[in-house]
């Protein structure tokens, strides 16, 4: 379907990626009443990790932010797949985001602005929420980062 969020995306040259297919016995999303819950969304493109590696060693604080507006689009992605329009977000509640973190690495909170902000351009205020960042040992598939969320959807 293509709304208000979607033409958004389309003018910041962005488009929603098909949904990644889930890794392991779990769902991308799922809907409880009026609320969305994304599983953990890797930075997958095409399939696969564009980089894999610890934050702060293999891979920049800079290229984990990118990676981590991958992860922000592909959480999108999973929400759309089960209401079919993300203008019924009527706001995104709570981000977390994981860093594989090299061992002296403390910027995780920047890395994770990617997702934050990514959600900022395309919801304006709805995109607003209550996040934590936190700094992990490894992901999965050596992922960089991993950025799940809840959203609110408005009324039916």
């Amino acid at each position: 379907m293509s709304g208000a969020v979607e033409s958004r995306l389309a003018e910041l040259g962005l488009s929603l990626p098909e949904v990644v297919p889930p890794l392991a016995s779990y769902q991308p999303a799922v809907v409880s009443g009026r609320y969305v819950f994304t599983s953990g969304q890797l930075p997958m493109v095409d399939g696969k990790l564009p980089v894999t590696g610890k934050v702060g060693a293999e891979v920049t604080a800079e290229e984990a932010k990118d990676l981590a507006r991958t992860c922000a689009l592909n959480a999108l992605a999973a929400v759309r797949s089960v209401v079919g329009d993300l203008d019924r977000v009527a706001r995104v509640v709570k981000v977390v985001g994981f860093v594989a973190s090299a061992a002296d690495f403390t910027g995780q909170p920047g890395v994770v602005n990617g997702a934050s902000e990514l959600l900022g351009e395309v919801l304006g205020d709805r995109g607003v929420h209550a996040r934590s960042a936190v700094g992990v040992a490894v992901l999965p598939l050596d992922a960089p980062v991993e950025v799940e969320m809840q959203v609110e959807l408005t009324e039916a």
